[in-house]
């Protein structure tokens, strides 16, 4: 097997993520970062363009509805399961992988982990106190997502946990998290995105950088390489290299890589998002419990 880890190392690969973690060594990585599709393109297509003139919802809005997040269920299950075992093969025992969804998707992710032996740490729930408003009528306002932190490395949960860091950081847009106190699995981090995010183009489900920026800070080390397996526009990738870790990410689609290629090369720009003094320290511990 041909290992590309150097000549993948800080870019961004034009390229299906299964087939380029089948390129890379066993236990080669020290974090992965996943945004799959959620398989959640289903029913009506939404849209709303009076949430310009509402404080707090960044302009008009539409549902998500691509041909890459529509699949029936055995073929985003096939999907699933194959990017899962090539994810766990390249991550080290020490590392973890961070998985996003909601409950359209995170129940088979929970099955295959299970399935492959990949152990739950954690399920975070990201809360959007800003979400957009059920527009049917017909069910409550979706305000969350969450994301599923898990580790490969067996009963010695060898996994790296900056547990000192996500303490005394502070983080002035969670108003749920005080410094010096535990961080929680309740995460009130807001959806949107500064202009600086969206200057070189969007995605319909872009992450904030600050909700990636805390991911990287609690489970890698400076100097680790990041997976980023569903790049999209890049904030994974930007927070990566702003926070000093090295970073692979590979994506499908053309237009998607432009703009994340062109964020990471204006990624000082969007340091603004970030508070470095987090990324300074040091001071961590490995979960041995």
């Amino acid at each position: 097997m041909t290992d590309l880890l150097d000549k993948f190392r800080n870019k961004i690969q034009l390229q299906d993520c299964i087939q380029g973690m089948s390129l890379l060594r066993p236990q080669s990585v020290d974090l992965i970062i996943a945004d799959p599709p959620y398989n959640l393109s289903k029913g009506g297509n939404w849209s709303w363009d009076n949430a310009a003139n509402l404080p707090g919802f960044g302009g008009k809005w539409k549902k998500t509805a691509e041909k890459w997040d529509s699949m029936s269920f055995e073929a985003y299950y096939c999907f699933s399961e194959n990017w899962i075992t090539e994810a766990k093969r390249i991550l080290k025992l020490s590392g973890s992988v961070w998985v996003f969804g909601t409950y359209h998707n995170l129940g088979i992710v929970n099955v295959i982990f299970q399935r492959l032996g990949i152990e739950i740490i954690n399920e975070i729930i990201w809360y959007k106190r800003n979400s957009f408003p059920n527009l049917s009528g017909r069910r409550f306002t979706a305000s969350h997502e969450s994301i599923l932190w898990a580790h490969t490395g067996g009963k010695k949960r060898e996994y790296y946990f900056n547990y000192q860091a996500v303490k005394n950081c502070e983080f002035p847009e969670d108003q749920l998290k005080k410094p010096g106190r535990q961080m929680r699995t309740v995460w009130d981090i807001p959806n949107n995105k500064n202009g600086v995010e969206r200057r070189f183009g969007t995605h319909p489900t872009q992450k904030p950088i600050r909700l990636c920026q805390r991911i990287i800070i609690a489970s890698s080390q400076p100097g680790d390489t990041i997976l980023v397996p569903f790049a999209g526009t890049g904030s994974e990738c930007v927070a990566a290299k702003l926070l000093g870790r090295d970073f692979i990410g590979f994506e499908i689609d053309a237009t998607y890589k432009k703009i994340a290629d062109a964020r990471l090369k204006n990624a000082e720009a969007e340091a603004i998002q970030l508070d470095l003094t987090c990324g300074e320290v040091e001071e961590s511990i490995v979960h041995t419990r």
